[in-house]
């Protein structure tokens, strides 16, 4: 792993595990690369327990199965089908060397979910509605469609400085949802679909800290540029600052460890 980091090209973690028909790892990386940053797999099969995690200067908490109700301390419920135990902990992980770190995060979807869940948040296991917030199956299996609904961003907050007032109008892929009554105390809520389903969150103790409950980096929003401010500004937002974070310090960031 490379020890120097081009403050002009930040290094930015991306987690990678496609466990789920539709995701794919470089669309995050492209939204990335395209802000100006240096997409990074964080694999954990390339990190095991008390391994050297090297220099970076942002995190990416990518989309994938449900975060397992076990770490937020609930039984398993059967509308719960898969789940992976040791991303869950390898992500948690993460998280706590960019907060030690002080290095932005941008958890989506998934990663969302698990922003909270670390912080000691809950979630609600399954939404038992499936508008306007579940994926649509082809008969095949396999083509997946997009649910779509507008979301009220709240004022002051980080993603209104990035996106601006809104409304803004979302995709969503998920079964599991950050509800007001199980969002974290450490945390903040900025934004909030009309079923009150928390659509993003933020840590006001951490320099840089937003998640967002859909899928910024899909071609679906990055491709129109009717939501960029709901895609595209972010990633733009997040290596921005991910990018003067590097060129604030020396340039060259000695190997870390976790």
């Amino acid at each position: 792993m490379r020890g120097v980091t081009n403050p002009a090209n930040p290094r930015i973690l991306i987690t990678r595990a496609e466990d789920v028909v539709g995701e794919r790892w470089d669309d995050y990386a492209d939204c990335v690369r395209r802000a100006g940053g240096e997409p990074s797999p964080a694999d954990m099969t390339d990190y095991p327990p008390g391994a050297a995690v090297g220099p970076f200067d942002g995190l990416v908490l990518t989309a994938g199965v449900d975060v397992d109700p076990a770490r937020y301390g609930e039984e398993r419920s059967d509308r719960v089908r898969e789940i992976d135990p040791a991303r869950d902990a390898f992500e948690e992980s993460l998280l706590a060397i960019a907060r030690e770190r002080d290095r932005p995060v941008l958890a989506i979807c998934r990663g969302h979910q698990l922003f909270n869940v670390a912080a000691g948040g809950r979630l609600l296991q399954h939404l038992e509605d499936r508008e306007p917030h579940r994926a649509r199956r082809g008969a095949d299996g396999e083509s997946i469609d997009s649910g779509w609904h507008p979301v009220d961003v709240a004022p002051g907050s980080l993603l209104a400085s990035i996106a601006g007032p809104g409304p803004l109008r979302v995709n969503s892929r998920h079964h599991q949802a950050v509800l007001g009554s199980t969002v974290a105390a450490s945390l903040t809520i900025a934004a909030t679909a009309s079923d009150g389903v928390v659509e993003a969150l933020e840590d006001p103790a951490h320099r840089w800290a937003l998640s967002v409950q859909w899928h910024p980096e899909r071609p679906e929003m990055t491709d129109d540029p009717a939501l960029r401010s709901a895609s595209i500004a972010l990633f733009e937002a997040f290596v921005a600052t991910c990018a003067a974070g590097t060129a604030a310090g020396s340039g060259v960031r000695a190997e870390g460890r976790a």
